[in-house]
């Protein structure tokens, strides 16, 4: 009975060393292939890069992906622990202290813009300055180039319930941007012919220039980008004295500041993952390219997953540049 317990035993630290000898061989390469985590915040053009980046890093480097859901001081502060490791889109100018603290602190590494070009200021329909001979619609304010050419048109924009004015869309009530443009409109003279109108929401400020659209008939206010209703719409942003600090400062008198919309990474990421870098270094869309895709999920009522896959399939010129040859294959061959 002893020989058969002690042969057991034998076996069983037999059976124990190589469990662990081969654990240990393929520690590394389970480390290696640890998940690579992003920020996932609550919009829409954020939740797409992530999946772009995400389809690139599983089936061209063979790493899988997690997403991590919050707002963004939370997950920020989670950037600079080390619990995510990219942030797609980080707002710089709208963050600017958590921003500072995160770079400086060497914790997380800006490695340059998602889309370099992100726009809000004022806009009408194209078809107000150009008319569309499609539609039979003739040009409303053919010399309508710049806010100062506002007063001259007030009356194409009349306002049905104070047809004394012109009616100029605003923002949301409770945005920052709101106050900027109430303070815009008394900067720039304009207050003497436009009411400033808020809409309830983004749904009806999108909504009443969806419905002025399909009527064929004038529209001015506020919007940015990137949005799907500017992928979808012909717009024509008016002009604005270029942005100035100090007239930012005192009046508003000016173009809004472009702001940066950056890709961070954490820095221990940075190091252990230098081919990911890499790619991260050379990812860069444009705001066109947003509203793109952004109009695509609109049109389809896709998900961020499907807005990704979209862009990848018919935007294949843009985002090679960011891989090597071997792994864009390989990309191209799990969209197939």
């Amino acid at each position: 009975m002893k020989r058969k317990k002690l042969q057991l035993l034998k076996y069983v630290i037999v059976f124990v060393a190589v469990f662990a000898l081969l654990g240990a061989l393929a520690g590394p390469a389970t480390a290696a292939k640890k998940a690579v985590r992003f920020s996932d915040l609550s919009w829409d053009s954020a939740q797409v890069h992530n999946r772009i980046a995400g389809f690139i890093i599983k089936h061209g480097y063979g790493y899988d992906t997690e997403y991590i859901t919050g707002e963004t001081a939370l997950l920020m502060t989670g950037l600079m622990r080390g619990d995510i490791d990219v942030n797609m889109e980080s707002w710089t100018e709208n963050i600017q202290e958590v921003y500072d603290k995160a770079t400086k602190s060497g914790k997380v590494i800006d490695v340059g813009p998602n889309y370099p070009d992100s726009w809000q200021g004022w806009l009408v329909p194209t078809f107000v300055i150009k008319g569309d001979a499609k539609r039979g619609i003739k040009p409303m304010a053919p010399g309508l180039k710049s806010v100062y050419d506002l007063p001259k048109y007030w009356k194409v924009f009349k306002d049905p319930e104070n047809p004394n004015k012109g009616r100029f869309y605003n923002s949301i009530p409770g945005w920052l941007c709101t106050k900027i443009n109430s303070k815009k409109l008394k900067a720039y003279g304009l207050d003497k012919y436009y009411t400033d109108f808020l809409p309830g929401s983004d749904a009806a400020l999108a909504g009443s220039m969806v419905a002025a659209i399909k009527r064929g008939k004038p529209w001015v206010g506020y919007y940015w980008a990137p949005t799907w209703i500017l992928g979808k719409l012909d717009m024509t942003p008016l002009e604005e004295p270029a942005f100035d600090k100090k007239v930012w400062d005192t009046t508003n008198a000016c173009a809004f500041q472009s702001v940066q919309v950056n890709i961070l990474i954490n820095t221990k990421f940075s190091k252990k993952y230098p081919e990911l870098t890499e790619m991260f270094k050379k990812y860069e869309t444009t705001t066109a390219l947003n509203n793109e895709f952004l109009a695509y999920m609109r049109e389809t009522k896709g998900k961020p997953q499907d807005g990704a896959i979209w862009f990848l399939k018919n935007k294949e010129n843009v985002w090679t540049k960011w891989v090597p040859a071997d792994v864009a294959k390989k990309v191209k061959k799990a969209l197939r």
